[in-house]
């Protein structure tokens, strides 16, 4: 990572509630903090670190408002509500820094059809195919062998990164940010069993992506049997996600690393899945509602519940009775030892 940034630059970029101690040096890496060297930034972002900050190395730290250490010499501490969204902010900086886009235009070895509209701002790659009637709009930019079918539409400072597919007639809204692999629009599951073999059911529908929506490197997200799978506004879905077909998922959601949604299920509004968490389908999980890791939801879950487990129930009671399962060998142990003092008893007694 070949950045740097003094320590007016950072302030400027976090705006910080407070701050203690000075660093005249730039800041050149970012690094956890047991492992930060000086010339570093690091922060904590989790209270379970707390005692490493003392010892950290690091030029600059990013810490909530209630730290009361104080710096080493030569150390800087900023004192910010959310020490983890500081650091976005900063690494959003490196990110343009690193990563910035090339100028307008379709790279010579990119397919694009002639009825496709590509907007003049927008960046098109080598190796990409664009096929008819396709839209891509102001400032989007497709990287290295993206696939836009006929007829989808790509929205405004859209960024889809290498080997991205949108299939035929999906939509992507505005700032819609595509990991490599991605694939938006492959068809739904479905298939019928008929005299001894199993008919694929066409699926006809689409994918509808809501703006600032983002998907992690290789997942899926199919198109419905009819009418739409569609993903609210602001939602975050992490690697090896599969969405099924007819699926609605809200808004400003988070779908963790290999969660799974079966057809026709509904998520409401800002919906947590733990990673490979499994749901089954034609169900809704209500707004605000959070599933543990690998949990197995199999019918309807209430706004703002918590659960857990397989299958799933209320988190504390799943947590409960993981605890009482550690004790099953002990408590069988006890009953055997009674069972064999009540036959001794008996023997005795006759």
């Amino acid at each position: 990572m070949q950045v740097s940034f003094s320590a007016q630059e950072i302030t400027e970029i976090v705006r910080p509630k407070s701050a203690k101690g000075a660093c005249d040096r730039p800041v050149q890496g970012i690094a956890a903090l047991a492992e930060a060297k000086a010339g570093e930034l690091s922060f904590l972002g989790n209270a379970k670190y707390k005692t490493e900050v003392p010892g950290t190395a690091a030029s600059v730290v990013l810490l909530p408002p209630d730290y009361a250490g104080e710096p080493k010499a030569g150390q800087l501490f900023l004192l910010v509500e959310n020490p983890s969204a500081a650091l976005a902010r900063i690494c959003s900086r490196i990110e343009q820094a690193l990563w910035p886009k090339p100028a307008p235009g379709i790279h010579p070895s990119a397919a694009v059809a002639a009825d496709a509209t590509v907007d003049p701002t927008a960046t098109v790659g080598p190796l990409c195919v664009i096929e008819s009637g396709a839209t891509i709009g102001a400032g989007s930019h497709l990287q290295a062998q993206v696939f836009v079918g006929r007829e989808a539409r790509i929205g405004a400072g859209s960024w889809l990164m290498p080997g991205a597919i949108v299939a035929a007639e999906c939509v992507l809204g505005n700032r819609v940010r595509l990991q490599p692999g991605v694939v938006i629009g492959s068809d739904g599951f479905g298939y019928e069993f008929v005299q001894g073999r199993h008919e694929k059911v066409p699926q006809v529908g689409n994918v509808e992506i809501g703006d600032d929506v983002e998907i992690g490197a290789n997942s899926t997200l199919d198109r419905a049997r009819f009418s739409r799978t569609s993903i609210g506004e602001g939602t975050k879905i992490d690697n090896l996600v599969q969405i099924a077909h007819n699926v609605k998922v809200g808004r400003h959601c988070l779908l963790c690393s290999q969660v799974g949604i079966s057809g026709s299920t509904t998520l409401e509004d800002y919906v947590v899945l733990g990673g490979q968490a499994g749901i089954g389908g034609h169900i809704t999980l209500g707004k605000g509602m959070k599933a543990g890791g690998q949990a197995g939801i199999t019918s309807d879950v209430a706004p703002g519940s918590f659960v857990n487990g397989t299958p799933a129930i209320p988190y504390l009671l799943e947590r409960k009775i993981a605890v009482l399962q550690q004790r099953l060998p002990d408590l069988f142990r006890r009953v055997d030892a009674l069972e064999s003092q009540l036959m001794d008893a008996k023997k005795s007694s006759s």
